[in-house]
């Protein structure tokens, strides 16, 4: 099969709006294996925090790009659209479906309309300023300025993501263009792969919501304290260590918050995510919307959504 005639589906939405099982079912059903596209899922050991799927949760459905960067390592959005074409084209090759799943916008927006990245200019000096800021005044009011000139960059970005801020906006200061600006002007080329997308969305926020704080209380259950414990302290400047769940919970160990404070921090942390995902997904293109709390059962769900991939239409900016 050519590359420009793969056939790539993908299950895309908020946290906690059940991706996970939802794809291992499709996936069973259609010959496909699971390629993930989220940011924290890629690293190792950070299995609780990152509601990563289990062995019995996969089901013996392939799972690629999950657990295999150690944690102290930095990855880009240009090395994840490497890393997932090359296993695209590998699940392609042998004749089963890549089924893209997961909750990190940025990486599928990149991957899906082809973005193309290059290689920005540096300004040393000017980053170690920036760096110096962060210290003085806060990554906040790096963030509050990279929102003047890149709104859509920064929305994706936590306030501790220190690093992302200040190349962002290192970047806008060298070549007087935003990333969104760059991306917008690299898709160029036709993409390689034709995308069938769905979005687990939800009418009722508030269902979303409970959903969001159970997973917590579930996570919590599981050994999350103990494995935010685990971490504590290591890389704390890696792009691992900005994983929602881990700084929530740092006050508690250092003393300053007792644990009932930092659990729901991180319940509120967790939905103030979900909510820029959904944002995120709301505004791509030729992605179908399908409402989790209107959906019935999880097998009506699984049967919509399989329909849809196998037999549905093109969709425009379906919400």
């Amino acid at each position: 099969m050519a590359e420009s005639e793969i056939t790539v589906y993908a299950i895309v939405g908020p946290t906690a709006s059940g991706k996970t099982a939802l794809a291992v079912e499709i996936s069973k059903r259609i010959g496909a294996e699971v390629v993930s596209c989220d940011s924290m899922q890629i690293y190792k050991g950070m299995d609780i925090a990152t509601a990563k799927p289990t062995p019995e949760e996969m089901q013996g459905v392939p799972h690629h790009l999950i657990g295999f960067l150690d944690e102290g390592e930095t990855y880009s959005v240009a090395r994840y659209c490497e890393d997932a074409g090359r296993a695209i084209r590998d699940i392609s090759s042998r004749g089963k479906i890549p089924l893209l799943v997961g909750g990190t916008g940025l990486y599928y927006s990149s991957l899906a309309g082809n973005v193309k990245f290059f290689e920005e200019e540096s300004d040393v000096s000017y980053r170690e300023s920036l760096m110096e800021r962060a210290r003085a005044e806060g990554s906040e009011a790096l963030l509050k300025e990279l929102y003047e000139v890149d709104p859509e960059r920064a929305q994706t970005l936590h306030e501790n993501d220190v690093k992302r801020i200040v190349r962002a906006l290192e970047i806008y200061h060298t070549t007087g263009k935003s990333i969104t600006m760059q991306n917008e002007e690299s898709r160029l080329e036709k993409s390689p792969y034709k995308f069938k997308t769905v979005c687990l969305d939800a009418e009722d926020r508030q269902f979303l919501y409970d959903r969001i704080n159970s997973r917590v209380d579930s996570m919590l259950e599981s050994g999350l304290l103990e494995e935010a414990k685990s971490f504590y302290g290591k890389e704390t400047g890696s792009t691992a260590a900005q994983a929602i769940g881990y700084k929530e919970l740092k006050p508690y160990f250092d003393g300053e918050k007792p644990l009932e404070d930092c659990v729901s921090d991180l319940k509120m942390q967790t939905r103030r995510y979900a909510k820029r995902q959904l944002t995120w997904f709301r505004r791509c293109e030729n992605v179908k919307h399908i409402y989790i709390d209107k959906a019935g059962s999880f097998d009506e769900l699984a049967n919509e959504v399989t329909d849809y991939f196998m037999n549905g239409g093109d969709v425009e900016n379906e919400q």
